[in-house]
């Protein structure tokens, strides 16, 4: 099999120094002895999951101007209706309206960023801007899917398009009442939140849309799998409705210690937020965390849904294969950081795991009307920068990027159903190297 190409080693240095860049400010926000663990759960899967571009620009052969900056809109008399982020600061929202033929067409993309699990776990997160909007960058760059650029972005530039911001803790599904935990306040409204940003969209022209798209990346992927059909049912009837998620495809599969890692950690995010009553098609005999799974979630979706994850989702391998309590022994440290530096023993697992995903998705692939692209790529989320959406050096499988692959789909110019072969054959991919972030850092 192949290495990785010659051509794509800067590209892959460029993705290196993206996770140091994000890892320093990370850093900041999880500066809490405390609940340190906490904090680095939720802040490493929310660097994976906005992954920053170093913009094209920096690589001039790639044509691609800087990337627009988009301001933060806070949502109009949110607190009034009780939609509002883990600290009671309202949710916000950065809008870039379309222009030409893309005035009346809409693209979402739901911010990603793991979950809270327990109380601990979200006083943390209020200290940041993934539960609170104080804490948010006031302006955001727009790029890969929710690029203005046509060369980077060549069948959605020209749209309306929002970057929703994620503070609840648990992808836009919680409503608590009760605001006090354990003498503390703690808002767990992401169901409100979901609608309050909408009702605000409607009326800036969503309601009146033609074409309409919504995506999300990481937890923000498993947003956009339990507010797929919501999504359609807010836009007209005759307008073409679409949904895409962005390495949101978690597994419920034993770790490398036999134990269910992510089941048991969902189920304490379900148990905090009362999350059951969100997935009344769940089954009573299931364990409430059960029911959060794409898997289960997509059971029950009738609008088109276009599956994007890579098989070996990097965050995946870290978080929920060989998380660190279940790997004593620390015989997975380099390889869960570095899949070059995986034994022959380690390699089996993973494409074990792999196997997993393609059992999981197969009853989708059936769908018509699905489209999916699971490439054999050690990264997390691959439509939220210039390089891997749509570059000369991207990803690619069949020759086509993720985005071509990704707009055939949305306008039906051929059936799009990607599925790789086993890691390391596909050259195009840039793999994560987290190690070389985390010495560098």
């Amino acid at each position: 099999m192949p290495p990785l190409s010659t051509a794509s080693a800067p590209a892959t240095h460029q993705l290196r120094l993206w996770w140091r860049r994000l890892g320093r400010r990370g850093a900041a926000g999880a500066a809490f002895g405390a609940a340190l663990l906490a904090a680095a759960f939720f802040l490493t899967l929310s660097r994976y999951a906005s992954v920053p571009s170093t913009s094209s620009s920096t690589s001039p052969s790639y044509g691609h101007r800087l990337p627009t900056l988009v301001d933060l809109t806070l949502v109009d008399g949110a607190k009034d209706k009780g939609a509002v982020c883990l600290d009671g600061t309202p949710p916000g929202y950065h809008w870039l309206p379309g222009f030409g033929d893309g005035s009346d067409k809409w693209l979402l993309h739901l911010e990603g960023g793991s979950w809270c699990r327990n109380l601990t776990w979200c006083a943390q997160r209020k200290k940041t801007s993934l539960g609170s909007s104080a804490y948010m960058e006031r302006r955001a760059e727009f790029v890969g899917i929710l690029s203005d650029d046509e060369l980077q972005n060549p069948d959605f530039y020209n749209w309306n398009k929002v970057k929703v911001r994620y503070c609840d803790g648990a992808s836009f599904s919680g409503n608590v009442e009760e605001e006090l935990q354990d003498g503390t306040s703690f808002f767990f409204r992401g169901q409100r939140i979901w609608e309050a940003v909408m009702s605000e969209l409607l009326s800036k022209g969503l309601s009146r849309a033609k074409e309409a798209f919504l995506t999300g990346c990481s937890a923000g992927g498993l947003s956009t799998y339990i507010h797929c059909d919501d999504f359609r049912a807010l836009v007209p009837k005759a307008s073409t409705v679409k949904c895409l998620a962005d390495g949101g495809f978690f597994l419920d599969v034993e770790d490398v210690s036999g134990r269910r890692y992510m089941r048991g950690f969902y189920n304490d995010v379900a148990r905090l937020q009362d999350l059951r009553k969100k997935f009344p098609r769940c089954s009573s005999n299931m364990e409430p965390g059960q029911c959060i799974f794409p898997r289960e979630v997509a059971k029950g979706i009738s609008t088109p849904m276009f599956i994007l994850n890579p098989a070996y989702d990097v965050w995946q391998v870290e978080h929920v294969l060989s998380p660190e309590g279940s790997d004593t022994e620390r015989l997975w440290e380099s390889c869960r950081l570095d899949i070059t530096k995986c034994d022959s023993k380690q390699l089996e697992t993973l494409q074990g795991f792999r196997k997993e995903l393609l059992d999981a998705i197969s009853e989708y692939k059936k769908r018509k009307d699905w489209g999916m692209f699971i490439n054999s790529c050690f990264i997390h989320c691959q439509s939220m920068n210039a390089l891997t959406w749509h570059s000369p050096s991207g990803p690619r499988m069949n020759g086509k990027t993720i985005a071509e692959s990704v707009g055939d789909w949305f306008f039906n110019r051929r059936e799009v159903k990607e599925i790789d072969c086993e890691y390391p054959c596909n050259p195009t991919c840039h793999n994560a190297i987290l190690s070389q972030a985390y010495k560098e850092e």
